[in-house]
């Protein structure tokens, strides 16, 4: 038996969190990002990762309880980091969880791969002093690069017991199981690691001098970070003892003069030396003189200055061109399909249950059409983009042209996600390092044109103007997405940081994994949208036939009529939009009486009703998505912005087409 633990909200179960606190084992997973960790998590818990908020941070805190043996054992997957150098949130984080709130176990997820580059976090993990494992995952991977690695004596060098595993195949989890409860059981410390003689010398001096002060943190490691120079050490330690800090001085001044370097770069070609050695002494090649491997010969398209900018913008192409062609005739289909099954045209008289039933069924037809045809697609070939691995080489192409806007290359994975739906899009903002970046994303990904807004653009002026006004449409949405980002990035506070990105081998997309990845990021759709639109299409029919909805057309005509050009109508499509976008066709459907909307609308009242509802508030639920990630406060901020810049530019563009039609 297992379950899984969300601490972001108090909606769990008490009895779910009594057991995730009465937990025989704590146990934490650390690395780098991309190693498998994640997969390693699934594979001990056996479900997919339930994310919450550690206390206090927008960082991901990710947990579960597995059954084995008769323990139940806590697992807590920590955010991936390369290292402790404390710049950013994710590295304090998980610090800080090790060295103070001490879990019975460490588990260090390992890429055997790039045993070398994971090597210098394992060092840093040895010298916070807690028992330890060695998970050396994606040996499958090590194996096609033509080298071997020998387990065994890699962990007789570190003095941590060391499990080779495959997590995606499963292979190697009940022993790192077992080998975790050993660890647990003996409490065996890591063999210390020592550095050069120079450096060794002043980090035991400085050790010998700090125990018994109360920091919190181990003697020796605490001296090594003074030494380094790390701040937020420093700055615990002069609360304490201020004269430990003169001595941590000199003694890292010393360092300096002997080796004509800042003490922390000592430190850190020191770990990469030792890593170095390590690494060298536990692998062997198997075939000398072997070939490129296949991740090489594809980076060299991939990556290239020249062919890795033409194959990433076909590959965002041509998932857009699904959304606008293939998508499109598909839903015109199915569409055709289910209209022999009820009534094809909405309607708004008649005995009020026909009304009510003609209503659901239009919400039906409109969350089927929108589903199946749009997200479903979409979010597969998303999730085949991201298991395969090249989704890391569009980031790191792009990277350079993000950071024009404050952001870096990773933020073009919630970019690409916002046009299948912004919810997800908001959440994958946590990548992001900073608070600024996070927040700068956030509310450019609200601009992105979802499936929602995409069906709009498609239904009212693909349609019913021409493709080219719907693309244009889009081009329009892309130009804006930039400048905006381009004015916010000097608007908001705070700093931007550089791009941090493992690029992980190619490898054939895992169905089990795509399958996993396309239901978590379309349940919520499906569970909570569709009964709500089908339920939103029989209130908005019956509402029209009462004539409860005449009043808000009078009070939004200065706008709707006046500034935009549009119908006396079309407040009522606006506003019943705000739940969710496609409601803006599912409304002007059941009120006007038909889908043919050439006929109700002139090309420029389409074209400006469609731009309208591409920028202005985004759906109820990435507001409250907004307000969960970055407070009240930002999402209504965001929101008023965007109404207001919908409204002003619907205006404009009524005015600047109305002579070219």
């Amino acid at each position: 038996m297992m379950m899984a633990i969300c601490e972001k909200c108090d909606k769990c179960a008490p009895g779910v969190r009594a057991q995730a606190k009465n937990a025989d084992l704590i146990v934490a997973l650390a690395g780098n990002s991309n190693v498998g960790k994640s997969a390693i998590f699934n594979q001990l818990t056996g479900i997919d990762q339930i994310i919450g908020n550690w206390p206090g941070k927008t960082v991901e805190r990710a947990e579960g309880l597995l059954q084995h043996k008769g323990l139940r054992i806590r697992i807590i997957d920590l955010p991936g980091i390369y290292s402790f150098s404390t710049y950013s949130m994710e590295e304090v984080v998980s610090r800080d969880f090790i060295a103070l709130e001490k879990p019975d176990v460490v588990v260090n997820v390992i890429d055997a791969s790039a045993l070398e580059r994971n090597l210098f976090l394992t060092l840093q993990l040895i010298e916070l002093e807690v028992p330890m494992v060695i998970a050396l995952n994606q040996v499958d991977l090590l194996e096609k690069k033509g080298l071997a690695v020998d387990a065994k004596k890699l962990g007789e060098t570190l003095g941590i017991p060391v499990v080779a595993t495959i997590a995606i195949k499963g292979k190697g989890i009940a022993e790192l199981t077992d080998k975790i409860i050993e660890a647990s059981v003996s409490r065996a410390l890591p063999r210390p690691i020592r550095y050069g003689r120079e450096v060794e010398e002043r980090v035991e001096k400085m050790a010998v001098a700090l125990n018994g002060l109360d920091t919190g943190y181990p003697a020796r490691w605490t001296a090594i970070k003074l030494l380094e120079g790390d701040a937020g050490i420093a700055r615990l330690v002069e609360k304490l003892n201020p004269a430990m800090l003169s001595m941590a001085k000199s003694l890292a001044e010393e360092i300096e003069r002997m080796h004509g370097e800042p003490s922390s770069i000592v430190f850190t070609g020191e770990r990469y030396q030792i890593a170095d050695r390590i690494a060298r002494e536990a692998l062997t090649e198997k075939s000398p003189g072997s070939k490129k491997s296949l991740t090489e010969m594809l980076d060299d398209v991939a990556l290239h200055p020249v062919f890795g900018y033409i194959a990433a913008f076909a590959v965002i192409v041509g998932l857009l061109v699904w959304t606008f062609i293939i998508g499109a005739q598909v839903s015109s289909y199915i569409s055709e399909f289910l209209s022999a099954f009820g009534q094809s045209e909405p309607v708004i008289s008649g005995p009020i249950r026909g009304i009510l039933w003609n209503g659901a069924f239009t919400g039906f037809v409109a969350s089927i059409t929108l589903i199946i045809p749009y997200v479903l697609p979409f979010y597969i070939l998303l999730a085949i983009l991201e298991d395969s691995g090249y989704l890391t080489r569009i980031s790191v192409m792009l990277d350079s042209g993000m950071h024009r806007l404050g952001l870096h290359g990773k933020a073009i994975i919630p970019l690409i996600l916002g046009y299948g739906c912004n919810v997800p899009a908001v959440y994958s903002c946590r990548i992001m390092e900073s608070p600024k970046q996070k927040t700068l994303l956030a509310y450019l990904v609200t601009f992105v044109p979802c499936t929602a807004r995409t069906v709009i653009i498609l239904g009212l002026v693909a349609a019913f103007v021409n493709i080219w006004w719907a693309l244009a449409l889009y081009a329009f949405d892309v130009l804006l997405i930039i400048l905006i980002g381009l004015i916010a990035f000097k608007a908001v506070p705070g700093e931007s940081v550089g791009l941090i990105i493992e690029m992980p081998d190619y490898h054939v997309p895992s169905l089990r994994v795509i399958l996993k990845q396309t239901w978590t990021r379309t349940k919520s759709l499906i569970t909570v949208a569709v009964p709500a639109i089908i339920i939103g299409g029989a209130i908005i029919q019956a509402l029209y036939a009462l004539g409860v909805l005449n009043p808000i057309n009078d009070a939004l005509a200065p706008i709707t009529v006046a500034w935009l050009g549009l119908p006396a109508i079309a407040g009522i499509f606006l506003i019943f939009g705000i739940a969710r976008k496609e409601m803006v066709l599912l409304t002007l459907a059941v009120i006007m009486g038909t889908e043919n909307f050439g006929s109700i609308m002139t090309p420029v009242q389409l074209i400006v009703l469609a731009l309208v509802s591409m920028i202005y508030i985004p759906c109820l639920a990435t507001i409250f998505t907004l307000a969960s990630e970055f407070g009240w406060k930002k999402s209504i901020a965001i929101t008023l912005s965007e109404t207001g810049l919908a409204i002003l530019l619907g205006g404009i563009a009524y005015r600047l087409l109305m002579p070219v039609f």
